[in-house]
Formats: C-alpha cells, sequence, structure tokens
C-alpha cells in the first residue's frame, strides 16, 4: 500500500517519467524514510512497554554477578538501549562509580551502541528475522566475549583514580510505573524522543542510500569489492572506525552497500565500527581511562567486529 502511494505522488503528481533516475532516487527515499520512521515509532512503543517492568535495583543485582553471567547481562541491558556509543558513556561512567566492575561495564560499553531496538527494527524489515537474530546474537557475544577479557586483563590501573566509588547512589533512584496507561504513555513518549533525535539521521542515511542505489553501478562496488578480496572485512572495520554516526544512518548505506555486490559480513563489519568505536568516543573515554587503556578497548572490540564479519559472510555463502 505504502508503494503504491508513493509510485502515485512520483510519477503521476509529479509526473516523473518511470525511466528517470532522480525519479527512482525520489522514490526509495521516500519509500524507505517513512517505513522506517512508523517501524521506529511502533516498536520502540512496545519496548518501552515492557522496560517499564524492570528497576534499576534489579539491573545492578544482575551486574554483579561472577562467573561471566554479569557480562552477559551487561551486553543484553546495552542491547535494550537505545544509545549511540557516546550517549553510552554517561552511563558506562555511572557503572564505574557504582562499583561495577570494569569488564562488565566494558560489556555494556560494546553492546549498546551494535544492538539498540531502533537497529533491530530496521534490520528486520530489510533482511528477515533470521539475520536479525544472528545479529544480535552476535552482538551480545562480542559484548560478552570483549568485556570478559578485558576484565581478566585486571586493567583497572589504567583508570584516572577515584572513578570507582562504591558508595555512588546511581542505581538508588527507581520510578516505577502501575497500569497499563501509564507504562504505554511511556513507551509512545520514549519512542517520539528517539525518533526526534534520530530522523535528521535517518534522512542522511536513506538519501545517501538513494544516491549509491541509484547512481552507483554496480560493477564499480563489485570492483571495490573484488580489489579488496580476503582483507574487505578488516578494511570495512578499520574504515568505519574513524567516522562516527548513529545506526540509524549508516545501516541503510550497509543496506545498498549489500544489494550493490558488498558481502553481508563486510557491509555489517563497517556499520558495527561506526556505531561502536569512534574518535569522539575516545575523547570523552580519556575523562576516565588512559590512552593505554582505550587503545587495548579499541583493539580488542575491532578484532571481534572483524570476526562477526568473516563469520556473516561464512553463513551468507
Amino acid at each position: 500500500m505504502l508503494q503504491l502511494i508513493v509510485d502515485r505522488f512520483i510519477y503521476e503528481l509529479l509526473r516523473f517519467p518511470a525511466s528517470s533516475k532522480l525519479a527512482g532516487m525520489l522514490n526509495f527515499f521516500l519509500y524507505d524514510s517513512i517505513k522506517i520512521i512508523f517501524l521506529l515509532l511502533i516498536m520502540i512503543s512496545a519496548i518501552g512497554f515492557l522496560r517499564t517492568f524492570l528497576s534499576q535495583h534489579k539491573i545492578r543485582g544482575w551486574l554483579n554477578r561472577t562467573g561471566g553471567f554479569g557480562n552477559f547481562f551487561a551486553a543484553l541491558f546495552g542491547a535494550f538501549t537505545p544509545f549511540c556509543s557516546c550517549s553510552s558513556i554517561p552511563i558506562f561512567f555511572s557503572f564505574l562509580e557504582a562499583g561495577i566492575p570494569l569488564g562488565i561495564a566494558f560489556s555494556f560499553l560494546i553492546t549498546s551502541p551494535i544492538i539498540n531496538e531502533y537497529l533491530v527494527v530496521l534490520m528486520f524489515g530489510f533482511f528477515g528475522w533470521k539475520i536479525t537474530l544472528v545479529y544480535v546474537l552476535s552482538g551480545v557475544a562480542i559484548g560478552m566475549v570483549s568485556g570478559i577479557i578485558l576484565g581478566r586483563m585486571h586493567l583497572e590501573r589504567f583508570l584516572v583514580k577515584d572513578i570507582m566509588r562504591p558508595d555512588s547512589k546511581v542505581f538508588e533512584e527507581v520510578k516505577l510505573y502501575h497500569g497499563f496507561k501509564s507504562r504505554l504513555l511511556f513507551g509512545i513518549g520514549e519512542a517520539l524522543s528517539i525518533i526526534k533525535k534520530l530522523w535528521v539521521w535517518i534522512l542522511v542515511g536513506v538519501g545517501i542510500g538513494a544516491l549509491i542505489h541509484n547512481f552507483v553501478p554496480q560493477e564499480t562496488v563489485q570492483g571495490i569489492v573484488g580489489k579488496a578480496g580476503f582483507f574487505s572485512v578488516p578494511l570495512a572495520a578499520l574504515l568505519g572506525v574513524p567516522l562516527y554516526g548513529s545506526c540509524a544512518a549508516i545501516l541503510p548505506i550497509a543496506i545498498v552497500l549489500f544489494q550493490k555486490g558488498f558481502p553481508l559480513g563486510t557491509a555489517l563489519a563497517f556499520m558495527m565500527a561506526v556505531a561502536a568505536l569512534s574518535f569522539p568516543e575516545a575523547i570523552m573515554l580519556r575523562r576516565v581511562m588512559k590512552l593505554k587503556l582505550i587503545a587495548i578497548f579499541f583493539c580488542i572490540t575491532t578484532l571481534a567486529i572483524i570476526f562477526t564479519g568473516y563469520l556473516f559472510n561464512f553463513i551468507a555463502r
């Protein structure tokens, strides 16, 4: 129905010729932008509604578990928070101040930007549930395993002194929601708040995707991948690290690159690197970490993303 409305608007009302590349770009832009924003509104509202049943006191109890369970719950908690890498850092700081172990805090910091509800919604709409499920599981695994490794390296000596204060009351403020209406209003409010922050990035990402989709020949993209060969995944990940952007902006570009001939794992490795690692993030982390710890964190996370990219390329064969 939506595609029919868009087609009529472009080809009947605006009277673009069907063979026009500009019309194809506009069609792609309008259809994908409306589809993405609508999916986000529905799904984030539902997830926000479900989140009202969790108290911060329970979350702290789950995070303080040992034997890898704390890392798992931290990664899972990160997957349910709608934050980019820089937005996750204040919560990461709060975890350290509350006495949460460094490795467990890292599991949250890594997973939160890689997986979030709007990314899952978009991937489900474009790739289907199987690829989306594998992506979510791999993202949680990246956060969990990387956090365990970083935790066992005993890197607390590279933190700024006095950052870990067990007496912090960051988890003491608990706002409870009672009744269906208040929970639903919270979910809708959260969805509108997130979309308000993201809509510009969504339009930018879809716009770039529309340009690539209609004006960059598929042979050109395949030629670039062909030259990189086996090293396309690490190259894509390393290219993504210096960049900064929201998954809402990067995913449409990754999807178009995949449609043009990029291997799935290569496209996703680029997106994950942009989402999870960036220079602005490193600058913010410098407030509480020495440069050596930031470098170790970036290296381990990048290696995990590269491994995941190869895994997706193998699965997609």
